[in-house]
């Protein structure tokens, strides 16, 4: 072995690729023998491969077979459960003082430590590059979610192949690594088949993924991909659900791996969309919270307070900071509001809990094959705040509020009973959202503060951790995920993948916090920036400088906002007397917040934060790479489905012409011929009874229709749909005619359309429709076309 060391760093040296002197492997069970395994330096993966170590002669009589052992973790290494749910601030789950029981969380607490000041990024996208990479989000491409991904390193959505993620790092290291649920972290203009693959889940070092590609899905019609292709489990299955589905493709997965290689670690990430937007959650689970909400957010945020103190979640002297001017008081509503907003609570509610229940199942599926003792769980409930997203009067269509409109409380009483259904995709009102902050400010997209940014986390090793029900309150943030995995495992961060230089972790290890001995230990972090949106924040040894949003982020970037570098306002706190950010020390201390403010500057320049932006919706319609940049005219024929939006015609703010050249059959012909969206908005092109119509769903607000009075004799034919934007701008209307071989049959002006974005969770479908339906009043999906579609023709104009 030492001379096959020798000989190796030798050709190293002289071919110019030597950085540094390789380990030398350990190598358990006898040498070349099929069961023979070693573990690996660590630091330059994959790891060189392994010299022959038997004789080559002319004949295999005369010569010495020599397998090369196969890679394990040191010895001892645990399993890795990472867990974090969707839009959960920190006061949501029970564990951490919420009115929301969520058993699963509390018994990795009870049975390991609770984190009371561990950090997200405020946002999904960024906080899920910074826990998988170990790396600031804006060092990992994701300074925002990747809808909104600009031409700058840090804001263009791609991890780069010098952020190597913990799934890579693990899986050239011997486990066996797997996702399921949310994938917000490839390129939104790379989820077709067409690829590249090397930003998926499989490129970023995970063996199966079984989960959604975006920022969230229909739980009951997901857009959803095991591996590279897209899947439609729920078809014939009534009463299907995501967060069931996916919990139990993770326990089976489990349970496979324990029957094939029982020895092998496993890490499963396992990330649910609940509770992001749409709540949905199933009807028993809604049941159980029937009436619970009925005192209202202002009573609620009290009981959390009060929970959180008696829990030691909070220190005894935090105060609870003000209620915002700018949301109502629940004393101050109408009874029919108060009716409404109590059912937006209760079905959020149920989704958070059934979403933990699912959890709980895949906990147990760990002990059910014996290997709890030896897994590290990390539980993090919520990938930033409580989203408030759904405007301050919620929504029964997150599309709406996302597009910034909103729907009057007597307009949504008519989804009442069907809140949380397949008849809706909701969202509840910003004065739950902020309530369920508690104790903090703000909500989600609000990096400067703590309501966007802090989680409840819990962590567990039955194996190593001993002070089981234990409370720590060292400052810590996602990218110190990464360090403490690899800490645990006992392996190094790699310095290059793949033949590319890494850089640093950029996250502390959590682990010295584990022993009782050290509860107390000062915070192995001591800085740490935040920045969303233009909102920041910095923290430095106990103290913290933030902007003071100059706008609501329910208000979805539609107010005037001020110049970005020195129009906002900061303010200071001392984090170790004011754990909530109540009271704002800025004027009494500017020279320590012009120290703070400087800091920041150093650390953003470092971790490539500028150029500062703090436009919204701007950012939404940014053009950007993909296989339909510069295009204006797509062609098909026959059938096609699944495109997704990237790879497929946008018509939004356009003037188009769609064209499709057909053939009618004898006995005649019915059935999609081409459409974008579904229930939520979308369009159609299709013959019904053998007539043509063209269907615009506006937001599920409005449809507006053209259709032709006559069937389509047998034959050929060509049906167009012209439409003349009034743009240019968001959301104008225009005119459409319909025309069948030339012959105008139907025309109508529309007073407005889809102000930015189809639903994202839909797909173009040629020749038939998936998942959801433009208009349920003419048609069931697939709703097949049954005649023959020559070719299919959209320009852009």
């Amino acid at each position: 072995m030492k001379s096959r060391t020798l000989l190796l760093t030798s050709f190293l040296i002289s071919t110019g690729f030597y950085i540094a002197p390789i380990h030398a492997q350990t190598i358990t069970g006898t040498p070349g023998s099929p069961s023979a395994t070693t573990t690996v330096d660590g630091r330059y993966l994959p790891n060189p491969p392994e010299a022959f170590g038997g004789e080559i002669n002319l004949s295999a009589k005369d010569s010495k077979p020599y397998w090369p052992p196969q890679i394990v973790p040191p010895k001892g290494a645990p399993n890795i459960l990472l867990i974090m749910t969707d839009d959960a601030g920190y006061g949501v789950s029970g564990t951490f003082g919420g009115v929301i029981p969520t058993p699963a969380l509390d018994r990795i607490a009870q049975s390991g430590l609770r984190y009371t000041q561990f950090n997200s990024t405020a946002l999904c996208s960024p906080t899920r590059a910074a826990l998988i990479t170990g790396r600031n989000h804006h060092s990992s491409g994701f300074g925002v979610i990747s809808e909104q991904a600009t031409g700058y390193p840090g804001y263009d959505s791609v991890l780069g192949v010098e952020n190597a993620t913990i799934g890579n790092i693990l899986k050239q290291n011997g486990y066996a690594t797997s996702w399921f649920g949310k994938n917000h972290n490839t390129p939104s203009f790379q989820y077709s088949s067409s690829g590249p693959f090397d930003q998926w889940p499989s490129g970023m070092g995970f063996d199966y993924f079984y989960g959604f590609m975006g920022g969230d899905t229909n739980q009951w019609q997901p857009y959803l991909f095991q591996d590279h292709t897209q899947i439609f489990p729920w078809v014939g299955k009534p009463g299907y659900n995501l967060i069931t589905d996916e919990a139990d493709n993770a326990i089976n997965h489990i349970k496979q791996l324990n029957a094939s290689a029982p020895d092998k670690p496993f890490f499963v990430y396992y990330v649910p969309g609940a509770t992001h937007a749409p709540h949905h959650p199933t009807p028993e689970w809604i049941e159980k919270f029937k009436g619970k909400f009925d005192n209202g957010w202002n009573a609620m945020r009290d009981e959390i307070f009060a929970n959180q103190k008696r829990l030691g979640v909070i220190p005894q002297n935090t105060l609870l900071t003000a209620w915002p001017d700018d949301l109502p008081k629940w004393e101050t509503l109408d009874p029919e509001s108060k009716k409404l907003f109590a059912r937006q609570a209760e079905v959020f509610a149920a989704y958070v809990a059934y979403s933990d229940n699912e959890i709980g199942r895949v906990i147990q599926a760990v002990e059910d094959v014996g290997k709890l003792d030896n897994t590290l769980i990390i539980y993090i409930e919520g990938d930033n705040g409580t989203s408030a997203e759904g405007s301050t009067l919620g929504t029964p269509s997150e599309l709406i509020t996302i597009e910034g409109l909103t729907i009057p409380v007597a307009e949504q009483m008519k989804f009442y009973d069907a809140w949380g259904s397949d008849q809706t995709y909701p969202h509840m009102s910003v004065a739950w959202s902020w309530a369920f902050d508690t104790p903090f400010k703000w909500t989600k997209q609000v990096a400067s503060h703590f309501g966007g940014t802090r989680q409840g986390m819990a962590m567990s090793w039955p194996a190593r951790i001993k002070d089981a029900g234990g409370v720590r309150n060292q400052f810590h943030h996602v990218i110190d995920i990464v360090p403490t995995i690899l800490e645990a495992v006992g392996i190094p961060a790699p310095v290059m993948v793949n033949g590319v230089a890494q850089k640093p972790i950029e996250g502390v290890s959590m682990a010295y916090a584990w022993d009782k001995a050290n509860a107390e230990a000062p915070s192995a972090r001591q800085t740490q920036y935040f920045e969303m949106f233009g909102n920041r924040g910095i923290y430095h040894a106990g103290w913290y400088a933030c902007t003071t949003p100059p706008a609501a982020p329910w208000l979805m970037g539609q107010s005037a906002m001020p110049e970005v570098v020195n129009g906002y306002k900061w303010e200071l706190y001392n984090l170790a007397e004011d754990f909530s950010q109540a009271n704002d020390l800025a004027a009494v201390n500017p020279d320590k917040l012009n120290e703070m403010q400087e800091l920041f500057l150093l650390e953003a320049a470092k971790y490539g934060v500028f150029p500062l932006d703090n436009s919204i919706l701007e950012r939404l319609v940014t053009p950007r790479p993909s296989a339909t940049a510069g295009r204006n005219v797509f062609s098909y024929s026959g059938v096609i489905s699944g495109l997704p939006g990237s790879n497929a015609p946008n018509i939004v703010n356009k003037s188009y012409t769609i064209t499709a050249e057909i053939e009618v059959p004898a006995d005649g012909t019915e059935g999609m011929i081409v459409t974008t969206g579904g229930k939520f908005a979308g369009y159609g092109l299709y013959l019904l009874k053998g007539k043509p119509v063209f269907l615009y769903n506006f937001m599920d607000m409005e449809r507006f229709r053209w259709e032709g009075s006559d069937v389509l004799a047998p034959g050929k034919h060509t049906i167009v749909f012209d439409f003349k934007s009034d743009g240019p701008g968001m959301a104008k209307g225009g005119s459409g005619v319909l025309t069948v071989d030339g012959k105008e049959v139907a025309s109508q002006k529309i007073p407005h359309t889809v102000p930015a974005l189809m639903p994202w969770d839909e797909t173009f479908d040629v020749g038939l429709d998936t998942r959801t339906g433009v208009e349920d009043k003419d048609y069931r999906v697939p709703f097949e076309f049954t005649g023959t579609i020559d070719k299919l023709t959209v320009q852009l104009n």
